[in-house]
Order: C-alpha cells, then structure tokens, then sequence
C-alpha cells in the first residue's frame, strides 16, 4: 500500500499549488472550529435556523407531494394491476424517465419557471422523487399474496372492494417504509438545492462559501 500511494502522490504537480495555499487552510480551519454562534439565530431571519426550517419544509412538501402521485403511477406499472404488458411497460418506460433527470436539473428548469425560492426546491424534489417512490411502489404491489385477492373474487367482490381489502392493507407498511426512506435522501438533497437558489439551508451556505466566511460555514 505504502508503494501505490507513494506511485499516486508521485505524479501530483507540486508547482500548481499556491504558496497561500497553508494559509488558506488555516483560515478554514479556524473559523471551523471556532463558528459564528451568532448566525444560528438572527432578528431578519437570514440564519441557520430559519434555513434548517426552510430544508425540512421543502423536504416534507417535497415527498408529500411525490408520495400522494407516486401511488396511481405504481399501479400502472405494476404487471399484476394492469390490463397488459403493454399498459406496465409503458408505466415503467414513464418512471424510468422521471428518473433519468437528476434533482438538479429540475430545480433549474422550476427556477427558470417560477423563479427562485423554496416553491421550485418543492417542486422539483416531488416531481424527481415519483420516479423512485413510483418504482418501488409497483414493485411493493407486484409481491404481494395473491390469496386474498383470489378469495374476494370468488366473493364476487368488485375492483374497488379488492383494492380496499386485499391489495392496500398489504403494501401500506412497505409505502411508508419507501416513503421515510425517501424523505431521508429529500432533506439533504433539499439543502444542496440551495445552493442553486432552490430555497433552505444550501443558500445561506454559498454565500458564506463566496465571500469566504469560514465561521459561517
């Protein structure tokens, strides 16, 4: 190991790096270890608190709003709900380009539609987020026992009456399990959507980044 890293580190260009480059890092260092306890709550609202807020806020919205939709979208892909392969596949095709955009770029194209703030944070981690949730929710639905289903109809029980009786009480518990696994990854995307100006903590955080107030970082 000792020879890789030293073989690694051989082919650094040590001349690139600037001769301010220690006192840099001493200066981020510093304010660090020594933070602005001030800046955790301040009278105008521009703080880490009112941004921690804010995060959690777009984050809840967020995987509200893709939970609630994420739902009619995982019975159309699922193979057991849907009148055919055709109709699954296409559910699936959907999803699966709901996915290929990262969070990123949506809440670009919000803040270009809307404008800046937490509103396009909101939007663009809900409509991102029906791509997973919408995925595992088919999948939860396609592995469920078909034994109850088969006994209500030979009940002669409707669709509605299955849905209710047989198919929701058995993946509910997997939905919620998908769904806080899902906020999980919306709280800290929500805070890097700030720094694109997509609302919470990530906009506070860029602009101690930018004018370089370590003690704020």
């Amino acid at each position: 190991l000792t020879v890789v890293y030293a073989w690694a580190f051989s082919g650094v260009p040590l001349e690139g790096i600037k001769d301010t480059a220690g006192e840099i890092t001493k200066a981020i260092m510093t304010g660090i270890l020594s933070p602005d306890w001030s800046y955790v709550s301040l009278p105008d609202g521009e703080d880490l608190l009112h941004g921690l807020i804010d995060t959690l806020a777009i984050a809840i919205l967020g995987t509200f709003i893709s939970a609630f939709l994420s739902v009619p979208f995982a019975f159309w892909a699922a193979t057991n709900m849907s009148s055919g392969k055709l109709t699954s596949g296409s559910g699936k095709i959907v999803l699966s380009f709901v996915r290929t955009f990262p969070e990123l770029v949506m809440a670009l194209l919000f803040i270009k539609a809307v404008g800046p703030g937490s509103f396009a944070g909101v939007l663009a981690l809900g409509l991102h987020s029906i791509g997973m949730l919408g995925k595992l929710y088919s999948e939860g639905i396609e592995n469920i026992d078909k034994g109850p289903t088969e006994a209500l109809l030979a009940t002669g029980a409707n669709r509605f009456q299955i849905l209710w009786y047989a198919v929701l009480p058995q993946v509910l518990p997997d939905f919620l399990s998908y769904t806080l696994y899902r906020f999980e990854i919306n709280v800290r995307s929500a805070a890097i959507l700030g720094v694109i100006g997509a609302g919470g903590i990530g906009t506070p955080l860029i602009f101690a980044l930018s004018s370089r107030n370590w003690s704020r970082v």
